[in-house]
């Protein structure tokens, strides 16, 4: 499997990829400096547009534009090519201080999810929540009741092909466990989460993908590796990475057939000089486009 190095920068927590069909660029953001990149993989140098407190995960948004789930609040952005970027909050966070929110993405009908994490200590309280904004059509920018309450660390967030299935995880070392709920695609309301994964055979559950046959990817944080699951949750594949603590992956390219994963340094020590990189790989199974917020 050859594995390239897709950017020549270096992120303190790298999360988030989003590949945008409209510009052939990925987008990704490193949570803790409060920035968003793009680069389309070519000799052009990546953009980079500075935000003014951390943002956790981002979505296409339908009319352009991005969705964005910062400290306070979920923000309508506008980036700019003179690297400013215009910012409508539409919906206020409800967790209170010491928590951000953390992984998110969209199901297949436009609906954000994002789940919310304690961000105040190294030890993490099950004070997170996994929840999504109402679309438009029903009020736009008011949160439903959230699928979970009491999380450390969500992540893992992902759909189905058919949107049927939504697939959770918390990737805190107290749990390292995946979930999964049969999902109302017409009403976006999941039923009881069961256990899909018990646990990795290295690492902790991080961000995840589905390609285009159902298989969930994940990445297997402290494991250095991406692991692929059939959907009776069975370990499929296993890919070695150069990063110790792969964050999250997305496919991406215009076949949709490469899988950009993104990584984080170590909270203590000075890592290796691939933590914090991202990297990309072609699986040889496609992904699926991402759907935009609405």
């Amino acid at each position: 499997m050859k594995i390239e190095r897709f950017w020549s920068g270096r992120a303190d927590l790298a999360e988030s990829p989003l590949w945008a069909p409209a510009e052939a660029a990925f987008y990704w953001v490193d949570i803790k400096r409060g920035q968003i990149w793009r680069h389309d993989g070519s000799a052009r140098p990546a953009r980079c547009w500075q935000l003014d407190q951390a943002v956790g995960c981002i979505a296409l948004r339908t009319g352009g534009g991005l969705l964005a789930a910062l400290r306070d609040g979920v923000y309508a952005l506008r980036l700019q090519d003179d690297g400013s970027h215009h910012a409508e909050r539409i919906a206020a966070a409800r967790h209170g201080p010491g928590l951000r929110f953390n992984d998110g993405r969209c199901d297949r009908q436009g609906r954000f999810w994002v789940g919310s994490m304690d961000d105040s200590s190294g030890a993490a309280a099950p004070l997170g929540s996994l929840a999504r904004l109402s679309s438009a059509s029903e009020a736009g920018g008011q949160w439903q009741p959230p699928l979970r309450g009491d999380l450390r660390v969500p992540n893992g967030l992902a759909f189905s092909p058919d949107g049927r299935r939504l697939y959770f995880s918390d990737s805190h070392a107290s749990q390292s466990i995946v979930w999964v709920c049969e999902y109302t695609a017409e009403s976006g309301q999941a039923g009881p989460p069961r256990r899909f994964i018990e646990r990795l055979p290295a690492g902790r559950p991080d961000g995840a993908a589905v390609d285009a046959e159902g298989g969930y990817w994940i990445c297997a944080n402290d494991g250095a590796a991406v692991l692929r699951y059939t959907p009776d949750g069975q370990l499929d594949r296993r890919i070695a990475l150069p990063m110790a603590k792969p964050t999250m992956c997305a496919f991406g390219g215009h076949d949709l057939a490469t899988l950009l994963i993104t990584s984080m340094r170590p909270a203590c020590g000075p890592g290796s000089e691939h933590d914090g990189r991202l990297c990309a790989l072609r699986p040889g199974v496609c992904g699926l486009p991402e759907a935009s917020a609405i």
